[in-house]
């Protein structure tokens, strides 16, 4: 199958344009752009768009510091954002919810910069090696259709490589769009090792094949527009900041869905954005800790002394929503469910009765409950709670083909593990063997297909380890690969990624019997399938290598059927997250992640919230008029006079009570004369 990608999607296109309107007031490109003869080519000499220097061909920008200031706060009150009052450098930052096309975004905005304004040269910069394979093959499978839309444009990409510096060359001489993926760490060495010459990348080294250049000098001399991708992995240190100026950017893009800096933000799809809007997959819950036969407290009770005594127990951090075993020093009349921030499975669990006789040691709850020393209650076979979690995937996904894969759509399922050699280990030959997961899975699948409910829409041939695999990172040994643990940002690591990156396409094929995939760690930010519709956590929550956010991320991509065409049918694009905590649990901990990862705070007006209502009429250049950000603010400071925000801007019940009786106008929240008449 070929993917296809749409060129007509509004919040992509309002993305790219908030970019190219950066450069509003640019000299456009001129259709006869012509290559001078480097003989008549004089130092620094202009042309649209670009500068030609001794070295090469440059981008050119003649705008003024004011004139960018100026542009960025018109797109910022258009975009509903803060606005800036000073630019911090040329960096302008660019947040997209996970699966709603960042890569793609990007990509065709260097395309429309150039034909606005005649840029050429282009450096997109990762933070890993996987995500840079990730970016080339997204270019590759995107060519004809940029093709199709800017007239065959001549374009030329490549991922740098140290050993063909003549790409290098090519790069900073040619006068058609060039781009280049480049890794962090490519460039980044020279500037944590400046002393040591022999420690330094190559790309910062005098080459022979360049008669004595430094490559990096033939790229800063391009002026390059510089994209960064997932910058809160690339140019979080000084020292990352430092690598990223030695390409003497004309400006820095940024790209992400959980930006750390936000310098001169210009465009914003958040989380709830991508939700309302029903961009991404809608998300459902199936919590395995709510399941009856799980639903019970952890408590141990590890000390007894004189009127008091210790449990183990699992808190829930007020912040972050993350649940913790820790141990709790308590007394008469402590109630369990205060202890743990309010958790509703330790309701009624109040401390009755402490007996601290030497081998009659024991602690009574109210509900007439009595735990033993060194004795546990709810403590649950975890191999029993994954088995149950992997039967429940199953089932989700076979449920899921019955109603999807007559529609063309096939469907993946993703699993989290906390060990390879859960999944995958090894006799003593470094032969594979099955692990514990893969025979809990194969067992379950094999039990659940004989079912009459699923037995007609299984092909009765296949058998069930083709059904399976798993992406690891691998070592060699005695000249077999051996798969083993990592964090997620090692070599081995990309070589897993790499392996279903370039098998995107075939693994959405129906020809191809993987529908389940279970990964450690290969599978992080930058590696996403449309098709995914469950993913199951196989592992503990707390101290994990990827958020839950991250892990959901993995599988919001709205799906394709098998001619590779969207589809946007919202009740198909359901996403199921098999959890291994409660409900309510998960759910606070994901929006704690939202709120920290995205800055947004739920339930809180700001003072730029109104900035881009828009006035009646247009100006005289048919510009949309918006009430801007000073009336914003007297409005702001209007309804926390009112009561209907604090302060801080926190909603309060006044404006609550005033929204539920449906009210519609301004009138309605006794807005004064002046600002009924203002809009």
């Amino acid at each position: 199958m070929k993917l296809k990608f749409q060129s007509n999607l509004q919040y992509q296109n309002d993305a790219i344009n908030s970019v190219v309107d950066i450069f509003k007031g640019q000299q456009s490109r001129q259709s006869n752009f012509t290559v001078l003869n480097s003989a008549n080519i004089d130092n620094k000499q202009q042309h649209i768009g670009s500068v030609y220097t001794n070295m090469g061909i440059g981008n050119s920008l003649d705008l003024t510091y004011d004139d960018v200031l100026e542009n960025v706060q018109k797109i910022q009150m258009r975009n509903n954002l803060k606005r800036s009052e000073k630019l911090e450098g040329m960096n302008f930052t660019v947040e997209m919810e996970t699966g709603t096309g960042k890569t793609y975004v990007y990509l065709k905005t260097i395309y429309e910069l150039n034909r606005n304004y005649g840029f050429t040269k282009f450096v997109i910069v990762v933070p890993s090696i996987a995500i840079r394979e990730g970016v080339y093959k997204t270019l590759q499978i995107t060519k004809e259709h940029f093709n199709s839309i800017f007239n065959n444009e001549p374009a030329n990409y490549f991922v740098y490589d140290s050993s063909k510096l003549d790409k290098v060359r090519s790069f900073a001489t040619s006068n058609t769009i060039e781009i280049m993926i480049i890794n962090i760490d490519a460039f980044r060495k020279n500037f944590e090792n400046p002393t040591k010459e022999n420690q330094s990348n190559i790309i910062h080294r005098p080459q022979d094949k360049l008669n004595g250049q430094k490559p990096i000098d033939l790229i800063k001399e391009t002026n390059p527009i510089v994209i960064i991708d997932e910058p809160q992995s690339v140019d979080t240190t000084e020292k990352s900041k430092e690598a990223i100026k030695s390409l003497n950017p004309l400006c820095t893009l940024r790209y992400s869905a959980t930006h750390v800096d936000e310098y001169n933000m210009v465009y914003r799809l958040d989380a709830v954005d991508a939700y309302e809007n029903k961009l991404v997959k809608r998300i459902e819950v199936l919590s395995i800790r709510s399941e009856d036969s799980f639903n019970l407290p952890y408590i141990k009770l590890v000390e007894v002394g004189e009127r008091k005594a210790k449990l183990e127990i699992d808190i829930q951090d007020k912040k972050t929503g993350v649940v913790k075993r820790r141990k709790k020093q308590i007394k008469l009349g402590d109630d369990l469910k205060e202890l743990t921030n309010g958790r509703e499975l330790y309701n009624n669990y109040l401390i009755q009765d402490i007996s601290w006789g030497r081998g009659n040691e024991y602690v009574d709850f109210s509900n007439g409950a009595r735990i033993y020393l060194n004795e546990a209650i709810g403590d649950l076979d975890e191999d029993a709670v994954k088995r149950f979690q992997i039967r429940k995937t199953i089932e989700e996904h076979l449920d899921k083909e019955i109603m999807l894969n007559k529609k063309g759509i096939k469907v993946l399922s993703l699993f989290f593990i906390d060990k390879v050699s859960n999944y995958r280990e090894y006799d003593k030959d470094n032969n594979p063997i099955k692990g514990k997961y893969a025979k809990m899975f194969e067992e379950e699948y094999t039990k659940l297909i004989t079912l009459d409910k699923y037995r007609e829409n299984q092909n009765k041939d296949l058998e069930v380890s083709f059904t399976h695999n798993g992406y690891f990172a691998s070592d060699r040994k005695k000249g077999k690969i051996v798969y083993k643990d990592t964090n997620g940002n090692t070599k081995a690591d990309d070589d897993a990624y790499n392996l279903i990156m370039k098998d995107k396409e075939k693994l959405l094929s129906m020809d191809n019997s993987l529908r389940f995939i279970f990964s450690h760690s290969a599978l992080r930010e930058g590696w996403d399938n449309p098709n995914v519709f469950q993913i199951c956590t196989l592992k503990e929550s707390k101290g994990t290598y990827i958020s839950r956010r991250q892990e959901i991320g993995r599988g919001l991509r709205l799906c394709v059927n098998q001619e590779g065409d969207r589809v946007e049918d919202y009740s198909v694009n359901r996403l199921t997250v098999m959890a291994n905590e409660s409900y309510s649990e998960f759910v606070s901990g994901l929006q704690s992640e939202i709120e920290r990862d995205t800055n947004i705070r739920f339930g809180i007006v700001e003072k730029h919230s109104f900035a881009n209502v828009k006035r009646a009429g247009n100006d005289n250049f048919g510009e949309t008029i918006y009430i801007g950000y000073d009336k914003s603010e007297d409005l702001y400071r209007y309804l926390v006079k009112e009561e209907y925000i604090t302060e801080k801007g926190n909603v309060t019940d006044k404006l609550k009570i005033a929204i539920d009786s449906e009210a519609e106008s301004y009138e309605s929240l006794k807005l004064d004369k002046e600002f009924i008449d203002f809009y």
